[in-house]
């Protein structure tokens, strides 16, 4: 927390190592940070017991799930896991004051598949609804699993399309630098409202919270 201050960091993030392993540690820290005006985001699996996931949100302002499947069979044979615990996560953050984002990591053939992408698009918008982010990011061989290749762009289109398609607004795709779909747009005039590429942010047409073209409310966290 000292270096987050020292270095005018605003937001001290719990990621790479599954953040659930040292919860404790990521609780106290977060708490002490809430109280010097420094912001909290976890990015997590979601495979946490429902009261430790509501003691959280409580101390953090937003909270990533990789939502790695939506399917049992896909957690039984990859993860090792269930995924209803993760879905019941999904939950808790969205009923709660911290702010929910779900990526979905597309690796053909393994989670692809249209009908459970549809289901899983259904699904979000009957528990969390149509504003929450969602994310398609590119699958790239690595580490333990190299044997296939990385996700044509094409499969992440389509996958982006039954997102809108099933009524969800914030729709992303990810690890495509330069696409489109990197950016936010406006779900009723659709104008760009926060452009990416990459890392990089371009223009910010927010004012408010709003949309400045025309006043539509954006959810999110904004400074």
């Amino acid at each position: 927390m000292e270096t987050a201050q020292k270095y005018r960091c605003p937001v001290i993030a719990y990621t790479y190592t599954e953040p659930v392993i040292f919860f404790e540690y990521m609780y106290d820290t977060s708490l002490e940070a809430r109280k010097k005006g420094v912001r909290n985001v976890v990015i997590t699996g979601g495979h946490i017991n429902p009261e430790p996931m509501e003691d959280l949100t409580k101390v953090v302002d937003a909270v990533k799930v990789d939502l790695k499947a939506f399917s049992q069979d896909f957690y039984t044979k990859y993860v090792r896991g269930e995924l209803q615990p993760v879905l019941e996560a999904i939950k808790i953050v969205h009923k709660s004051s911290a702010w929910l984002e779900l990526v979905y990591l597309v690796i053909p053939p393994l989670n692809d598949s249209t009908d459970e992408i549809r289901k899983m698009c259904q699904w979000i918008m009957k528990e969390i609804g149509p504003d929450v982010a969602l994310d398609f990011s590119r699958f790239v061989p690595m580490y333990l699993v190299k044997n296939l290749p990385p996700t044509p762009v094409s499969t992440l289109e389509k996958v982006h399309k039954i997102a809108l398609e099933e009524g969800i607004h914030h729709v992303y795709i990810g690890n495509v630098p330069g696409h489109s779909a990197e950016s936010t747009y406006c779900p009723k005039c659709k104008e760009i409202v926060i452009e990416r590429k990459g890392y990089s942010i371009g223009k910010i047409a927010l004012k408010g919270g709003r949309c400045k073209y025309c006043n539509n409310p954006i959810p999110g966290i904004w400074i």
